[in-house]
């Protein structure tokens, strides 16, 4: 009975906040969570309560839960990293909105997980692709394997965090919000001062029109209230139009769009003959595989790629260009 009122209570002050999915995007944003990250949460945070036919969250609890991410598995055929995104978005829900500590989630049909080797191109694929990209896309697509970051991490590279000098990038708030160094390929030295020769005429064109502020990452904006206007701050690969910030409504020029990349990436690959699934991260996964086919310590090719664990880079090992397990077949030796 007591349980009964207590909960009838939580629900009536629930019903005087503001909307639920408007609290769930405010949570998300004070805590710097990707604008990528939130569309994805809420995504999956409606599809749990329309599984339950639009029953308030706090109406429900840990079995509802299970039943939602087991159904994913069952009915759905969801692989493990869905069902695993699906089940973080609603463990977010209830943990840090409705403030809400479900107990362990032991009810739940598990995906089944399945172990991928990553796409990689050989060295003389991945020369055909760059032969055909040109102008400022060909310019991050070729950054892109040059020096293994992700897409995202390229298009997000602010002008102040490139060094000519000393050849090398700095990349803010990588996955796991973790910065990281990489090398700044010198092939490539000449290419990005021009480019960014000419990007500063558009940042200077953009102040004369007011468009020069830039989207600037945590409290920055509040403590410095010019810093959004200065070339430092500035994108490195600008879009080529101003658009609308999704989250403030702010007009201004904001970085190159994924689409634009990945566009550019599959014309490339299908223009080279490239028999492959190929996409913007494949240039990741080709850049590790070809240091290590080259001779390249594992531990220096984990740290350039920023995972926390060597275990996740020494995937690449097992699809270096040396055949099944490095090893010679039988056949070749009696040839």
């Amino acid at each position: 009975m007591t349980e009964t009122i207590e909960r009838n209570a939580t629900l009536a002050t629930a019903v005087q906040q503001p909307r639920l999915m408007d609290r769930v995007r405010a949570s998300l944003r004070v805590a710097h969570y990707a604008l990528s990250t939130e569309r994805t949460y809420c995504h999956w945070i409606k599809r749990f309560i329309f599984f339950h036919n639009k029953r308030h969250p706090i109406e429900m609890g840990a079995p509802e839960v299970e039943a939602f991410l087991s159904h994913l598995a069952t009915a759905e055929n969801a692989s493990a990293n869905t069902q695993n995104q699906a089940m973080h978005a609603v463990l977010y829900l209830y943990k840090h909105v409705l403030g809400i500590d479900l107990p362990w989630l032991d009810g739940i049909t598990r995906a089944r997980e399945s172990k991928r080797l990553p796409v990689v191109m050989t060295q003389r694929e991945t020369q055909a692709l760059l032969r055909h990209v040109h102008g400022t896309s060909g310019t991050i697509i070729k950054l892109l394997y040059g020096t293994g970051m992700r897409l995202l991490e390229g298009l997000r590279l602010r002008v102040k965090d490139i060094d000519l000098e000393r050849r090398e990038i700095i990349i803010r708030e990588g996955k796991g919000n973790k910065d990281r160094v990489t090398m700044l390929p010198a092939s490539l030295v000449d290419e990005l001062r021009d480019h960014l020769q000419a990007r500063r005429v558009i940042h200077d064109r953009d102040l004369s029109t007011g468009h020069a502020d830039v989207e600037l990452p945590h409290a920055i904006e509040r403590k410095y209230p010019q810093a959004g206007r200065q070339w430092a701050w500035q994108y490195v690969f600008a879009a080529k139009s101003y658009s609308t910030d999704p989250r403030t409504g702010i007009y201004r020029r904001h970085h190159v769009g994924e689409w634009v990349i990945q566009r550019g990436v599959r014309a490339a690959a299908r223009a080279a003959g490239i028999p492959k699934l190929v996409h913007p991260h494949t240039l990741r996964h080709s850049f590790a595989s070809h240091l290590l086919e080259n001779g390249s310590d594992i531990r220096t090719v984990q740290e350039l790629l920023g995972h926390a664990d060597v275990k996740t880079t020494m995937i690449y090992t097992h699809v270096l260009n040396r055949g099944g397990k490095g090893v010679t077949s039988p056949l070749d030796r009696l040839a």
